[in-house]
């Protein structure tokens, strides 16, 4: 198993949906930077339901330590800037990232990543959940954006009747 370094939204979606879980089961780590960190601790502070951190023993907050690539991606909240730099300073983990800008980037630096939707499709494919279409019909009552091409794909992926 791997690594994975996460983002903001796939932690709020995966805890909304009290699939959080899935994370320790399909990957031997999972890290987030300290904006993403902060973004969870804002999102609390103005009521939305977000995972405590301090409170999940297998997260680890872990710090850029190379900070000159954060300005080179300018068009990204913070969040993902230090998720694609963890990504550079650690090869090998799964960048998880719902933002598709983020995973473009990743994907040229030559980094792996996924969303999700992504998580999802792997924990049905591993027998860890018996269907993603339920809990992406939650996703979307949630305004979690999908377009229905996506929704296609990831369907198929999961071998689901659309």
């Amino acid at each position: 198993m791997r690594g994975v370094i996460c983002n903001t939204s796939p932690l709020q979606y995966l805890y909304q949906t009290d699939l959080l879980h899935l994370l320790p089961t399909l990957f031997e780590s999972a890290q987030v930077p300290p904006a993403v960190a902060a973004e969870l601790a804002e999102g609390k502070r103005h009521g939305i339901r977000l995972p405590e951190l301090a409170e999940i023993s297998w997260i680890t907050v872990r710090s850029v330590r190379d900070r000159t690539l954060l300005p080179l991606v300018a068009n990204l909240g913070n969040g993902e800037k230090e998720v694609l730099a963890l990504g550079m300073e650690t090869p090998g983990h799964l960048l998880v990232l719902d933002d598709r800008n983020a995973r473009r980037y990743a994907n040229a630096a030559g980094l792996e990543s996924t969303g999700t939707l992504g998580i999802l499709v792997l924990a049905k494919e591993r027998g860890v959940i018996e269907t993603v279409r339920p809990i992406l019909d939650h996703l979307q009552d949630m305004q979690f954006r999908v377009d229905a091409a996506t929704r296609e794909m990831v369907l198929d992926m999961a071998e689901e009747p659309h």
